[in-house]
């Protein structure tokens, strides 16, 4: 069995998750999991799914006439099947609030890199305040830390970024 991972974008209309599920139902596949929301008109989303490999090709095939429509742009990959049996490694939940400005995320996710955090899971959103309505900044994250970073470091280095940053920030296990 074949793991696939989807990109999908296309103009926000009713039937695009149809459009998309029906070719991986006709080809044997089990849609596992999946990440989809309308974002600035466009609706666009990430799908895991599982095929027979025999079913691959075909598949991809049927995905690619979704994008020759035009009804949706479809990216597939296929994922690594090896699976990491080192020791578990440490997941934290990041919740980071404040008011809106270019470059918070790439601050953040510098100092991620730089320390080999892998974020395996990132929500944004820009909301009003309630009482100025001057745009806040919310971010969620999953990170996946390495055993051999101190947590405390990790933590010192984050709410250093946040201070320079004047925003909240939360991290706790997850």
């Amino acid at each position: 069995m074949a793991t696939l991972v989807l990109t999908v974008i296309g103009n926000d209309t009713s039937g695009l998750v149809d459009a998309l599920a029906g070719p991986i139902a006709r080809h044997g596949g089990s849609w596992d999991r999946s990440h989809m929301a309308r974002l600035a008109g466009q609706f666009a989303g990430i799908v895991v799914v599982s095929v027979p490999d025999e079913n691959v090709t075909a598949l991809q095939a049927s995905l690619d006439s979704l994008n020759a429509q035009g009804l949706l742009d479809v990216q597939v990959a296929i994922a690594s099947s090896s699976t990491e049996d080192g020791p578990p490694e440490n997941l934290l939940r990041l919740e980071l609030i404040g008011q809106d400005r270019p470059g918070i995320i790439s601050e953040i996710s510098a100092a991620l890199a730089t320390r080999n955090v892998s974020i395996l899971e990132l929500e944004t959103n820009t909301t009003s305040a309630p009482m100025s309505g001057e745009p806040l900044f919310e971010a969620k994250a999953t990170l996946r830390v390495p055993n051999e970073l101190p947590l405390d470091q990790l933590r010192e280095t984050l709410e250093d970024i946040a201070n320079e940053l004047m925003v909240d920030l939360d991290l706790r296990p997850e």
